[in-house]
């Protein structure tokens, strides 16, 4: 699970990125002391960094000179300024690349799996999607909630990953099977009934309950 250190004192902003990047698995760590951010990445001994321009006291150009002494770690700038010098400038500090407010959070997303990619890896991308405790690994084919973890056999896996991806949504039955028939293998309604149902079994022995919910003449979602 790569951690992510984030220094942005909007807290709106603060609480909208965290949540939803905790939600792809990364593990988030907003900062604590704007006036001393190196005693939050030393703590932390993150593996990207989410860094605003603007900051109480010092700015993030500041920080982002103080990080590069000490490590070669993934910065993004956060910046309300999207002009071409202030790329320009935040580059040559050392930063990797930057994201322009307002922005939206799949754009942000994308951009920290990339670097992620880019500095350590085409496997560093975040290996789990995470859902209310319950931790999917589709790499691995395993899915963990409180401290227990079982194996998904290859359908099993391909269903959660596409709730998992939808989560909080209906997924539509059609969908479902076209992701059964990315296996190669003949797939039926009753096959994929049946391979929901193995699912809902083993998420519900590891205590998840209720987790798959049907949605008549629609499909499933992952409540």
């Amino acid at each position: 699970m790569y951690k992510v250190l984030i220094v942005e004192d909007d807290p709106v902003i603060q609480q909208a990125v965290t949540d939803y990047l905790t939600g792809f698995g990364y593990q988030v760590h907003p900062a604590q002391n704007y006036d001393d951010v190196m005693a939050d990445f030393t703590a932390v001994d993150p593996q990207l960094v989410l860094l605003d321009l603007k900051l109480p006291r010092f700015g993030g150009f500041h920080w982002c000179r103080e990080i590069r002494k000490l490590s070669t770690v993934p910065i993004l700038f956060i910046t309300s300024a999207a002009d071409n010098m202030t790329a320009v400038t935040a580059m040559s500090m050392g930063a990797d690349d930057l994201i322009a407010k307002p922005f939206d959070l799949g754009v942000l997303g994308a951009k920290v799996e990339a670097l992620l990619r880019r500095a350590y890896g085409f496997a560093a991308a975040a290996p789990y999607a995470a859902h209310k405790g319950l931790l999917h690994n589709p790499a691995e084919g395993s899915v963990q909630y409180e401290g227990q973890s079982v194996l998904l056999t290859r359908n099993e896996n391909r269903i959660l990953q596409a709730l998992m991806e939808r989560r909080g949504q209906v997924v539509s039955r059609e969908l479902l099977m076209t992701k059964l028939w990315e296996t190669d293998e003949f797939v039926d309604e009753n096959t994929l009934t049946v391979n929901v149902g193995r699912l809902r079994r083993k998420l519900e022995g590891l205590g998840a309950v209720d987790m798959i919910q049907t949605r008549k003449g629609m499909g499933y979602i992952l409540a």
